[in-house]
């Protein structure tokens, strides 16, 4: 069996831990029977240790509750970069497996601790997420087809365990009721592009919180709004950020995003991206 998933864009801006967009960079698993493990990889993630210990192997041996297989991963998705690689890889691997897509949903939420990644990798879209007592859930939000997204991806990594550190154990009411706000802003933006608007990325949870390690998203959020795009944010912990686009302007801000980085000093690759519709796509082997 061979299964693809996306990538995703986590948080949105105000939307902490809850909202999220499947992107067009993809990871592929291929699983078929063997007499003892073999693993081979492609692509991003691909310096990674090749063993049992790899997160593909985990995931598909736990669903077939044993490893005598051999797997194969290509992925075109940067790792430790805030694009949702881990939930993408565990989703794709799960249904590689022979796992459906609710349940290679709720193996992504288990792999990656939270479920908006996991969520717009399985289904695709733009989708909301949360966990409710009798599992992990999701539904589906209009996304304006007239929209693109550009991702500036630094080259240096930020692991997600030091941007979850950053953050304080409470909030205030004033800055959630803040953030409620700039997400009904943004909601309203994604289904209609014309009434999106740069303040619905504003967020008082996450990013300035975790500004100090990326002293340079601030400055490279404020030019990409300046070079055309409707709004820019984080993308989940970073440290990419992500450009809401007219897909027509797309292109112009992708192209000011690499140079900004470059004014910025900060080494690293500015792309366009279409939404992923579809989410995991499994082909029988």
């Amino acid at each position: 069996m061979r299964a693809r998933a996306p990538a995703s864009s986590a948080n949105l801006g105000p939307g902490f831990d809850t909202l999220a967009v499947a992107l067009g960079l993809h990871v592929e698993v291929e699983i078929e029977p063997a007499g003892s493990l073999r693993i081979e990889t492609r692509g991003e993630g691909s310096d990674l240790p090749v063993d049992a210990g790899h997160l593909a192997v985990q995931v598909a041996a736990g669903v077939l509750g044993h490893d005598r297989f051999f797997l194969r991963v290509s992925s075109d998705i940067p790792v430790g970069r805030g694009l949702g690689s881990s939930a993408a890889l565990a989703v794709a691997a799960a249904a590689a497996a022979g796992a459906d897509r609710d349940a290679a949903f709720s193996v992504g939420v288990q792999v990656d601790g939270h479920p908006e990644n996991a969520a717009a990798s399985a289904y695709g879209g733009l989708v909301g997420a949360t966990v409710l007592a009798d599992g992990p859930t999701c539904v589906p939000f209009p996304l304006d087809e007239r929209l693109a997204f550009v991702v500036l991806v630094p080259d240096r990594p930020l692991s997600t365990a030091s941007a979850r550190a950053a953050l304080p154990g409470e909030v205030s009411h004033r800055d959630a009721a803040f953030n409620l706000g700039r997400m009904a802003l943004l909601l309203a933006g994604l289904a209609d592009i014309d009434r999106l608007r740069a303040e619905a990325c504003e967020d008082r949870l996450h990013q300035g919180q975790r500004a100090h390690l990326f002293p340079e998203a601030a400055g490279l959020i404020e030019g990409l709004v300046g070079a055309g795009a409707r709004g820019a944010c984080w993308s989940g912990a970073g440290p990419t950020l992500l450009a809401l686009c007219a897909a027509e302007a797309a292109e112009a801000v992708r192209s000011a995003g690499q140079s900004l980085m470059a004014a910025a000093g900060v080494a690293g690759r500015s792309l366009v991206v279409p939404p992923d519709p579809a989410g995991l796509v499994t082909f029988p082997g």
